[in-house]
């Protein structure tokens, strides 16, 4: 806005001075026209095709579930901490690459699912994932 006045009056005018907006408007389509041509630079490649099938090995797992009660299961058998332990080293010793699928009732206290997977962790799986079920 312009401080200037206007004749014999003091009031300020009360204009936008369009000079300045106009230089830099100027100055940006310049920049814009100069720049387009770099962002559309492509380089052609032919790709290789790919004819393989994709790798679909299921991995061998075991599931060790914990009951609100505190009951644990292996595979659907129930068992208890010390054989749950014992199960869980045979399986770290047979050097197999079986994921441990860790699953838990909604009430099973935060302790109890945390004892089971340092218990696990503590043989040396470490392929352990938790199954949830979607809310219905």
């Amino acid at each position: 806005m312009a401080l200037g006045t206007l004749g014999t009056t003091n009031r300020p005018m009360a204009e936008i001075n369009m000079i300045p907006l106009i230089d830099v408007m100027l100055v940006l389509l310049v920049i814009f026209i100069v720049t387009a041509p770099l962002l559309t630079h492509a380089v052609k490649i032919e790709l290789p095709k790919a004819a393989s099938q994709p790798n679909t090995s299921q991995m061998d797992h075991i599931e060790v579930a914990v009951q609100r009660d505190g009951q644990l299961y292996w595979n659907g058998q129930p068992v208890t901490a010390p054989e749950l332990e014992r199960y869980a080293a045979q399986l770290a010793a047979s050097a197999s690459t079986a994921e441990i699928h860790l699953k838990g009732d909604d009430a099973v206290p935060y302790g109890n699912m945390a004892r089971v997977l340092s218990l696990l962790a503590r043989q040396g799986l470490s392929h352990i994932g938790f199954v949830t079920e979607p809310p219905k």
